[in-house]
């Protein structure tokens, strides 16, 4: 099976519409997190609908000495990823076809939330995320677009972007996907030597360590303790060879990644458990959802 690679704004145009048409953006390098993002846009859009995935690697959201010039190209693999998981078009425009006066003058601004936690880490990282998310829904004029959870304040942020600026587009958010060990799917996985990747089984621990003191028989435990256990299994492997690097470990608010207060039973309701950690040159992130005052969410 195979589908259409879209390289243009006018090809894309001339795709025929159908039903609902559904988008999943990627940048390239897909995996079976990127496919269960497709087989959902799939299953939403139905069986009239349109399903077309974008890959295109964005510079705009690229730090200086971040990993643009390394990160991995495989277009031919991603489209037979995408035809497999259900799609019906590839849109894989060169860099000047979605930005043809070069860099742009005016771009989105995250805003205060786009500065927090990873936009911290990465300044400007959310304002280029957000200047190509909304070209691209320009472009594809889709009825839904999916992203991934693993990567929660992207999401927030494209979430509050639509909400505030009346895109007619449903974002929906799809569970993030993890190998059997719990290693979160990234197509920055393949940078890991099989000793950083065992060190990096240090995140998911972690954020399953503060969410099972979130939940534990005894009553719910405040943020202090969720944190606490969460940190423990990151202090272990910062010793470890090779150590991990720990960025940031913060419980937030998953509406706009405020952190949550401090005190038991101030913040009720969904929370995100997040990590940002850096195991050699790779740089992870990984997150947990789950609820202060309730339940644990099942894994």
């Amino acid at each position: 099976m195979s589908v259409p690679v879209l390289r243009t704004a006018a090809e894309l145009r001339a795709l025929p519409r159908g039903g609902r048409r559904a988008v999943v953006m990627t940048m390239g390098a897909l995996h079976e997190g990127h496919a269960a993002l497709i087989r959902a846009a799939r299953e939403k859009a139905g069986p009239d609908g349109r399903v077309v995935v974008t890959v295109f690697v964005n510079p705009l959201q690229f730090g200086a000495g971040e990993d643009l010039d390394r990160y991995p190209r495989t277009l031919d693999a991603d489209v037979a990823v995408a035809a497999e998981a259900g799609a019906d078009a590839v849109f894989a425009p060169p860099v000047e076809e979605v930005y043809p006066g070069g860099e742009p003058e005016v771009r989105v601004t995250a805003g205060p939330m786009g500065e927090r936690l990873e936009g911290a880490s990465r300044p400007g990282h959310f304002d280029g995320v957000l200047t190509v998310v909304a070209k691209l829904l320009h472009l594809t004029a889709p009825d839904l677009a999916f992203f991934g959870q693993k990567d929660a304040q992207q999401l927030a942020v494209i979430t509050r972007m639509v909400r505030d600026l009346n895109f007619p587009v449903e974002i929906v958010g799809v569970p993030t996907v993890r190998e059997a060990d719990g290693l979160a799917l990234s197509s920055r996985n393949r940078y890991l030597s099989a000793e950083e990747r065992t060190t990096a089984l240090a995140l998911s621990r972690a954020l399953f360590a503060g969410r099972d003191a979130a939940a534990r028989g005894d009553g719910p435990a405040g943020p202090g303790a969720i944190l606490a256990a969460a940190r423990a299994v990151l202090a272990e492997a910062e010793e470890a060879d090779p150590p991990l690097s720990v960025d940031y470990l913060a419980l937030v608010d998953p509406a706009d990644f405020t952190e949550v207060p401090a005190e038991p039973g101030a913040h009720r309701g969904e929370a995100v458990l997040a990590v940002a950690a850096r195991v050699g040159t790779t740089r992870l992130i990984d997150n947990v959802r789950l609820r202060l005052g309730g339940t644990e969410e099942a894994r």
